[in-house]
């Protein structure tokens, strides 16, 4: 019998337990907590001869060297950091396999593209670009609330994106800051649940030499949200609710409490004037321009030449322009209530967070801002135990193939149940996969690897399918 010891709680864990015990040749102990102490360790690792570490990054670190020094395989679904990186000529020495980034995002995401990119290659075509998008989203049933969002990881929500992001389009190196990295207006349809926005993940480019793509035009690495939530958490972060710097004694202070003086204190009143006045400013302007379109409709009928379908404008290029009027009607009608809804988006996002909550008392004692806003959101977002996520993944490849320019699109959906979270069962099961690959010598690589190789990816993914993660691929010509 082959013996997996695996470091982690949650219900990774429980996918992971599960895959393991529908195949008896496999003994998978779940440890919860980490010993401290190096012996105590080293004396678990010993007794398996594999590992995989789902813990944080200071634990990782920990479990690694004693893998390295008791010469144990080590899989995990944490990304790569600067001190597993300085392992590196330790690991290769041990002649194991260290297999990072084996979860849903990073891991699956990295797996699926490079599944279809190195397809399209091997039929000899030319990636322009790759917009690689995955989510995870409460289920449209179980979405109550005006942030469309329920999150089991509210600390892990509020650092999204501190970090800023840096990604490359049309050739172009593109640096955000914080503030600049939530935009509901970068949307994409995804099959069955409509719009989506986008804001890009902190390192894109970091992956362009590893997908083999140093000549592709756009690489950018995404997470996808409700557009309401993106144009929420902008909010949220102009507000300086995220920040560390502004502290505050919470204990017998309510949410009301805490929202009132640090609204006083950033200027709230004149930052919510200002929002509203572009909304209506934007709105005004928008009916202006309908209004003219009508104008000229109004004339043609006057002067007995019947309703225009469309008519001709200069663009702001100077060109020539051929424009349907009803298509503009029906667009400026959309913006117009788009506008209005985000100025009553604002003040309901805010009230549901807890701005008028004189019940709930922090009692955090001294808290920064951010501490509250995460005590706030464990409140009032979390996903409760009858409530399921699901977890999309979605990549966008444009290549060019015997003079013709298409986008091959693959999308995967994933409802998650009572058991675990859908990007949960994903990183459970893709970590049992791989242990099983190593250990039966099917994957025979050694060294610190992340799963860019096709001896790595191709055998997953088939397990994987076997499993019921399926992607469905559609494919169309670029006009």
């Amino acid at each position: 019998m082959k013996h997996v010891l695996a470091f982690g709680t949650g219900g990774a864990v429980t996918a992971l337990r599960y895959y393991f015990s529908t195949d008896h040749q496999y003994a998978c102990t779940i440890i919860s907590e980490v010993p401290s102490d190096e012996a105590g360790r080293q004396a678990l690792i010993n007794n398996a001869q594999l590992v995989i570490s789902m813990v944080d990054a200071e634990q990782q670190q920990w479990i690694a060297q004693d893998c390295i020094q008791c010469g144990r395989h080590l899989v995990s679904p944490a990304g790569i950091n600067e001190k597993i990186m300085n392992l590196r000529p330790q690991v290769e020495n041990s002649n194991m396999l260290f297999l990072y980034e084996m979860g849903f995002d990073p891991g699956l995401d990295h797996m699926s593209a490079l599944h279809c990119i190195n397809r399209l290659r091997l039929q000899g075509a030319h990636i322009r670009s790759v917009y690689s998008h995955s989510g995870r989203l409460v289920l449209p049933e179980h979405d109550n609330n005006p942030w469309h969002c329920k999150t089991d990881n509210a600390h892990q929500l509020i650092n999204t994106g501190k970090a800023g992001a840096v990604y490359k389009e049309r050739d172009r190196v593109h640096q955000l800051k914080y503030e600049e990295i939530f935009n509901a207006s970068r949307l994409i349809e995804f099959p069955a649940t409509g719009f989506l926005s986008w804001y890009p993940v902190a390192d894109s480019m970091g992956y362009i030499p590893l997908y083999g793509l140093n000549d592709v035009e756009t690489f950018i690495r995404t997470n996808l949200q409700h557009p309401d939530f993106i144009y929420g958490w902008k909010n949220v972060i102009d507000l300086k609710l995220t920040s560390e710097q502004s502290m505050y004694e919470t204990d017998g202070m309510t949410l009301a409490d805490f929202f009132r003086v640090h609204f006083d204190k950033h200027g709230f009143s004149g930052w919510l004037e200002q929002k509203m006045v572009e909304r209506f400013s934007q709105t005004k302007q928008i009916l202006e321009k309908l209004m003219q379109f009508m104008e000229v409709e109004q004339a043609a009928l006057e002067g007995g030449h019947g309703s225009p379908d469309n008519i001709l404008m200069v663009d702001e290029k100077g060109k020539l322009e051929n424009i349907d009027l009803g298509e503009v009607k029906d667009k400026a009608a959309a913006m117009v209530a788009y506008k209005m809804h985000e100025a009553n988006l604002t003040l309901k996002q805010l009230f549901f967070l807890g701005m008028d909550d004189q019940q709930t008392v922090i009692n955090k004692g001294k808290c920064s801002a951010a501490g509250v806003l995460q005590f706030a959101l464990q409140q009032k977002l979390s996903l409760q135990p009858h409530e399921h996520d699901m977890a999309l993944m979605m990549h966008e490849i444009e290549y060019e193939l015997q003079g013709e320019r298409s986008v091959m699109q693959s999308n995967l959906l994933l409802r998650g149940t009572d058991h675990y979270l859908a990007h949960e069962m994903v990183t459970g099961l893709t970590l049992g996969i791989a242990a099983k690959l190593i250990l039966e010598g099917q994957l025979r690589l050694k060294g610190l690897h992340i799963p860019v190789l096709p001896e790595i990816y191709e055998p997953v993914l088939n397990e994987l399918r076997r499993n019921g993660v399926l992607f469905m691929e559609e494919q169309r010509r670029v006009r």
